[in-house]
C-alpha cells in the first residue's frame, strides 16, 4: 500500500509531464529534497513540508493565464481524494497560496515554520548554477533578450508589474535572484543560499567581461 507521499510523487510526475524545464518534475524533486534537508534542522510537521514541496507548483499561474486559484483547487482535490486530514490539507494549501516571491507583500505575519522551510527550498532552487540555468531557460521560453545595456532593472515592482514584466534575463538577477539570499527564513537556508549567491555574482562578473569583450 503506497503512502500519501509516494502517491503525491506519482501524481506530480504525471501532472507535470512536458512542463517548461525550469518548472518541471525535476524542479519539484530538487525543492522536495532541499525542504527535507532544511526540515531536519527545524521542529516541524515533516509530512506537511513534503506534501507542500511536492505540490507547490502543481499549477503555476505563469502557465495558466495567471490563475492563482487552480493550484489550490487541484491540490485540495488530490489530498481529499487520498484521505489527507483536513488539518494537513489546510496547512499545505496555506503554503501553496503564500509561498510565491511576487506575493511576499501580501502574506500574513507569523508564518508557520513549514511554510518558511518550503519557501526557502523553492527560493534556493532559483539561485546558484541551477538558478542561472532556469532563468535563461525561462527567458528563452518567453523569447526575452538575454541582456541589453540600455535596459535597466526595475526594482520594487508591484505584484502586477512583476507579473507583466518582460525585461531581460540579466535584469531578472537584480529584480529577484540577488534579493533572495536576504529573504531566507531558516539558518540552514541562509547557509545554502550564501554559497549560491556568491556563485551568481561570479557568473555576472564573467558575463559582463565576455559581453564587453574585455
Amino acid at each position: 500500500m503506497k503512502n500519501l507521499i509516494e502517491k503525491t510523487v506519482e501524481f506530480v510526475k504525471e501532472k507535470l509531464k512536458g512542463a517548461e524545464a525550469g518548472h518541471d518534475w525535476f524542479h519539484i524533486e530538487r525543492v522536495w529534497k532541499l525542504a527535507k534537508k532544511i526540515a531536519e534542522t527545524e521542529e516541524c510537521n515533516h509530512e506537511v513540508v513534503e506534501l507542500a514541496a511536492l505540490l507547490h507548483d502543481i499549477a503555476d499561474p505563469k502557465f495558466h493565464a495567471g490563475d492563482e486559484t487552480l493550484a489550490l483547487k487541484v491540490s485540495r482535490e488530490f489530498l481529499e481524494s487520498n484521505n489527507a486530514s483536513e488539518e494537513v490539507t489546510e496547512k499545505v494549501l496555506f503554503i501553496i497560496k503564500n509561498i510565491s516571491f511576487k506575493n511576499r507583500k501580501e502574506v500574513p505575519e507569523n508564518l508557520p515554520i513549514e511554510l518558511k522551510i518550503v519557501q526557502d527550498a523553492d527560493r534556493i532552487d532559483a539561485i546558484g548554477a541551477i538558478g542561472i540555468a532556469r532563468t535563461f531557460n525561462f527567458g528563452g521560453f518567453k523569447n526575452n533578450l538575454m541582456y541589453d545595456p540600455e535596459s535597466k532593472p526595475k526594482l520594487n515592482m508591484s505584484k502586477e508589474e512583476y507579473k507583466k514584466s518582460d525585461g531581460t534575463t540579466i535584469n531578472h538577477f537584480y529584480e529577484k535572484l540577488l534579493l533572495l539570499k536576504d529573504l531566507m527564513n531558516t539558518q540552514k537556508g541562509k547557509e545554502i543560499a550564501g554559497e549560491r549567491h556568491d556563485y551568481m555574482l561570479q557568473f555576472l562578473d564573467q558575463f559582463y567581461k565576455e559581453w564587453n569583450v574585455s
